[in-house]
């Protein structure tokens, strides 16, 4: 069961005047992809078929997902009245879906999948909570701070799973940082630009992955802070198989936050 429900939140407090479009629109997005929990975890029950212990824990994180695209489908309804979630939403899931035609893990091995889980619960916890710390909209930033904390949480299950297939199936630090490594790269893929696509592009405009691309991370990681950046490096490393506090993770964060404010100020003129 989630550990929030839509009545812990206090919609009446809703501030438009606190609210910039721009903030608005990555929200949207992010509901699309939230929402489409239902096809990972089906692709789940194929990769861990067998594993009843880790599926059960597989449908507790989709039952959480899919309330956290819920609620921000619901946000963004209250911000703006002409958007329609359940229509938007449709749109996405015609032009993106999760493969679900594999016999195995497209990561390799189990414990691949579950430290690319890791990966991709990192970037959530770490954005949500970017996000909280950069609105003073009262909802969004309740709302926020309550998906991040589950988003962490996540992640903490998924590592403690991914610990265990390390030992039952020998996957060295090597493989684990090229996944890792996969995974992030994989931010730039047709996941999110379709989710900005579907969820704010007028209709009849054509869906142009570059194009939605730059207008997603010229909005989302120009809410990212020195902390949230230094935040995510450490998590990433820790799933690898590294000291975060060591002298790679120094140079990992260093290098993050360069990266994050390079990529801000290429994807700028878009947004």
């Amino acid at each position: 069961m989630p550990h929030w429900t839509p009545d812990d939140i206090n919609w009446a407090a809703f501030d438009a005047s606190k609210l910039d479009p721009d903030t608005l629109m990555v929200v949207k997005a992010a509901a699309m992809v939230e929402r489409n929990a239902g096809d990972y975890t089906a692709y789940l029950s194929t990769v861990f078929k067998g594993d009843d212990e880790f599926l059960s824990i597989a449908a507790e994180w989709q039952i959480e997902e899919v309330q956290h695209g819920d609620m921000l489908g619901h946000y963004a309804e209250l911000a703006d009245p002409n958007f329609n979630f359940a229509a938007r939403f449709k749109k996405f899931t015609d032009i993106y879906q999760v493969p679900q035609d594999v016999a195995a893990s497209v990561r390799g091995s189990r414990t691949g999948e579950l430290l690319a889980r890791c990966i991709v619960e990192t970037g959530t916890s770490s954005f949500y909570s970017a996000l909280r710390d950069a609105t003073d909209e009262p909802v969004l930033k309740d709302l926020c701070h309550r998906i991040a904390g589950d988003e962490f949480r996540h992640y903490k299950t998924f590592y403690v799973f991914m610990k265990r297939y390390i030992q039952q199936e020998g996957v060295g630090i090597f493989r684990r940082a090229m996944v890792a490594a996969g995974r992030i790269k994989e931010t730039d893929d047709d996941e999110l630009a379709s989710a900005w696509h579907a969820a704010n592009d007028p209709e009849g405009m054509e869906y142009d992955l570059a194009r939605c691309n730059r207008e997603y991370a010229g909005r989302a990681y120009a809410v990212y802070r020195q902390k949230h950046a230094e935040r995510a490096v450490n998590m990433v490393l820790k799933v690898v198989g590294f000291d975060p506090q060591g002298w790679l993770g120094a140079r990992a964060k260093a290098f993050a936050v360069k990266k994050m404010q390079s990529r801000v100020a290429q994807m700028k003129p878009a947004a």
